[in-house]
């Protein structure tokens, strides 16, 4: 059995963003890269599955700068994973060219039983490569996955919905699916898992060797802007009545918002 997983680097949570001075995008000096934390959920799912089936092989992929896409493989298979496939590129790229890079590159390879995705990543919150994946590929696919169970080759997935509702879907696989919060715990990766991964097998690709190109995009950002700071605190003094017959003429005359 080959399970497939696709993650992303994103930036950690904790890094301050900068900006580039002419707003074309991010200022990477000084960013602090890791896995998205959705496709540490699809990484464990699919890991787990590989212990149910036995004889199963798990290998995570990603696209982005090798160097970076590197370091977020090495990470997935210290914790467990067999093997992973770089797609080097430089450029940033729309959902759409990356999922159709990640199907280029899966379809390279002798079979696909299975794959795994994080249902967003947490810098663009787009959530669509999932879906495009499963496009490409021509096969099913569920977002949004909070419960999956395998037994006889069946699949049992749970999806939460909006309102609190849960949908059930039963597959036969192969198909994609795009794990959430909740789904399991991932695991610590291990002292002996980070040394057993430096001497496990990274294959590299670039978009020519899937027959695409950075221009393939069908969105492109033209400009990044920071919110605007947000003016500082005001106190009101005096007594009660006092503070509120200021209170609602600041809301008034300088909120604008009575």
């Amino acid at each position: 059995m080959r399970i497939f997983v696709c993650i992303k680097q994103v930036p950690d949570t904790e890094t301050k963003i900068k900006l580039m001075p002419d707003g074309s995008g991010i200022d990477e000096g000084g960013v602090k890269w890791i896995m998205n934390p959705y496709d540490e959920f699809a990484v464990e799912e699919a890991l787990k599955l590989k212990q149910t089936a036995g004889d199963a092989t798990v290998t995570v992929i990603s696209v982005g700068p090798k160097k970076r896409v590197a370091d977020a493989l090495r990470t997935a298979m210290a914790m467990g994973a067999d093997d992973g496939i770089v797609i080097d590129c430089e450029n940033s790229l729309d959902s759409f060219t990356t999922a159709k890079a990640l199907a280029a590159a899966i379809k390279k390879e002798p079979a696909c039983d299975f794959v795994f995705s994080g249902k967003l990543a947490i810098d663009d919150n787009a959530g669509s490569v999932s879906q495009y994946l499963a496009e490409f590929l021509e096969i099913p696919h569920v977002t949004v996955v909070s419960g999956f169970e395998a037994s006889s080759g069946k699949y049992v997935v749970t999806r939460e919905v909006e309102g609190g509702t849960k949908e059930i879907f039963e597959l036969t696989g192969p198909a994609v699916v795009a794990a959430n919060k909740g789904l399991n715990t991932p695991r610590y990766a291990s002292l002996p898992g980070i040394m057993k991964a430096k001497k496990k097998p990274l294959s590299e690709l670039n978009l020519s060797d899937l027959g695409l190109s950075s221009s393939d995009a069908k969105v492109s950002f033209t400009n990044f802007e920071l919110p605007p700071e947000k003016p500082p605190v005001k106190f009101i003094d005096g007594d009660p009545a006092a503070q509120a017959k200021e209170l609602v003429r600041l809301l008034k005359d300088e909120a604008k918002v009575l």
